[in-house]
């Protein structure tokens, strides 16, 4: 019996996967992430879907927590990243950025948002960004 609540508790602790799929199209528009705000755990993946083509996923200098490492995805490819630190993640398509196409992955505690807010976008990701870090709750 305690061997089985060990292991069922074990399994309550496993990481967890997200899906992000990287559209030509959305609910919210053209060329956009689904979902574009992510709340995770320490240790969860994020799985960026290219479902329509000439897209990618790539970490934000200025918009990751300390510790974070950078990422690009190549264009057309499925790519899966393991989140650790703690933070703030803001992610780009390469090609798309100026027309809007990012996202928001808050995994744990936003302990870098202020300096996430702080970064420049240029054309429509600006307005995004803003409407998606408005969201993120603040102690």
């Amino acid at each position: 019996m305690a061997a089985l609540a060990a292991f069922m508790l074990a399994g309550g602790a496993q990481a967890a996967e997200h899906e992000v799929l990287m559209l030509n199209k959305g609910e919210k528009g053209a060329m956009v992430f689904v979902p574009d705000l992510v709340k995770a755990a320490p240790g969860d993946t994020i799985r960026f879907v290219p479902t329509d083509k000439s897209h990618n996923a790539e970490a934000i200098k200025g918009m990751l927590p300390e510790g974070a490492e950078l990422f690009k995805s190549k264009i057309n490819e499925e790519f899966t990243v393991k989140l650790t630190a703690q933070g703030v993640y803001g992610i780009k398509c390469t090609p798309h950025y100026g027309m809007g196409m990012v996202a928001l992955i808050l995994v744990g505690d936003p302990v870098n948002l202020e300096e996430a807010k702080a970064v420049t976008h240029p054309g429509r990701a600006k307005k995004v960004f803003a409407d998606l870090l408005a969201t993120v709750p603040v102690d």
